[in-house]
């Protein structure tokens, strides 16, 4: 199946994409780097590093079946400005443009799973009607990367069109009571022996901590970056990354005893933490389920920027498998009863 890429990044969904048989026949991107970094494992694709608004899609119908793609989130993140509608970065009004342009049999939508909390469900359902108007019965969920296999807890707002059936949502295969366990990050981080060259950025106790029941949450330390449990899935990498946003390996196991103390009413400690270690950029592509060989354009901040952008890899290929196969009438059985969103909740995810 052919498929057009829109508000490309890097590349994460089409990676996923392509080993789910879906093909992207051009993608759409503004950053110079990340359209670079998309040229290179994706070279038979037609690359248009362009604003999407100063782009005729016409000439697409009849050839693309799918259109994917991320119309970027800030507008709508709980960590930006939460302008929403009024925000120019709102790029929905142009995927549907595209939409009505191509016509495609499906398409699929990854965006922030803030849009679809209480304050913004009036827009989203405004979303689902357009979508429904366009002729495409319409699905949608707020997913877990981790529950498919994803070394890490990164949850996003997926919504499928289908003209004909309605999209099943591919059932987790990882966590508790099902066929896998979640995976650690430590299956893809080493504790003591890094992979590439972590960022020179000190991680230092916080002045004021405010601590969780968990060693790895709460405001403990200063900066973005949180200690990470490698025995479990890693916390959500951020597109800022690359500075004291960057998630860290405590290699000395500093997080647990430090939460221990403070929770029983210890004073916090000042200056740097021993043994903390920024993690690299190449643990952070594995993390996302890159290819251990992937190649990133631009400077190393640019590169971390496009690896926290991305949908992973993973996520994107079980998503792609079950429309692809669903689109040919070959319903998986064991997706069949996987509950999926066709209408609003009464209860907001929060």
């Amino acid at each position: 199946m052919k498929a057009l890429d829109l508000f490309s990044g890097p590349g994460g969904l089409s990676l996923g994409m392509k080993r789910a048989g879906i093909e992207p026949v051009a993608c759409v991107e503004k950053n110079k780097d990340a359209i670079a970094t998309y040229d290179a494992h994706t070279p038979g694709a037609e690359h248009f590093r362009s604003d999407i608004r100063a782009l005729s899609f016409e000439r697409y119908r009849g050839v693309a079946d799918i259109v994917f793609g991320g119309p970027p989130c800030q507008p709508f993140s709980t960590g930006g400005l939460r302008k929403g509608t009024a925000d120019a970065r709102n790029m929905f009004p142009e995927f549907m443009r595209v939409l009505r342009e191509v016509r495609p049999e499906a398409f699929l939508v990854e965006n922030v799973p803030g849009l679809a909390t209480r304050a913004r469900l009036p827009y989203l359902s405004e979303l689902l009607s357009e979508f429904e108007d366009l002729g495409f019965n319409v699905s949608w969920q707020v997913v877990s990367a981790a529950d498919y296999g994803v070394p890490q807890n990164r949850r996003r707002l997926i919504i499928v069109g289908m003209r004909r059936g309605s999209y099943v949502f591919p059932r987790p295969t990882h966590g508790a009571g099902r066929d896998h366990p979640h995976v650690a990050s430590g299956s893809v981080i080493s504790k003591l022996a890094p992979l590439g060259d972590p960022p020179d950025c000190p991680v230092v106790y916080a002045k004021y901590p405010d601590p969780r029941k968990s060693p790895y949450a709460g405001h403990v330390y200063n900066g973005g970056g949180r200690p990470i449990d490698l025995t479990r899935p890693c916390h959500t990498v951020l597109a800022s990354a690359g500075g004291y946003k960057t998630h860290w390996v405590d290699t000395m196991d500093v997080a647990p005893e430090y939460s221990a103390h403070l929770m029983a009413g210890g004073a916090a400690r000042e200056g740097v933490v021993p043994g903390a270690r920024r993690m690299t950029l190449e643990e952070t592509a594995l993390v996302q389920t890159f290819p251990a060989d992937m190649w990133f354009a631009g400077s190393r901040s640019s590169q971390y920027t496009q690896v926290g952008d991305a949908v992973p890899p993973m996520l994107g290929h079980a998503l792609g498998r079950t429309l692809r196969e669903q689109l040919e009438g070959k319903t998986p059985l064991n997706d069949v009863d996987y509950p999926h969103q066709t209408s609003l909740p009464l209860l907001a995810v929060s």
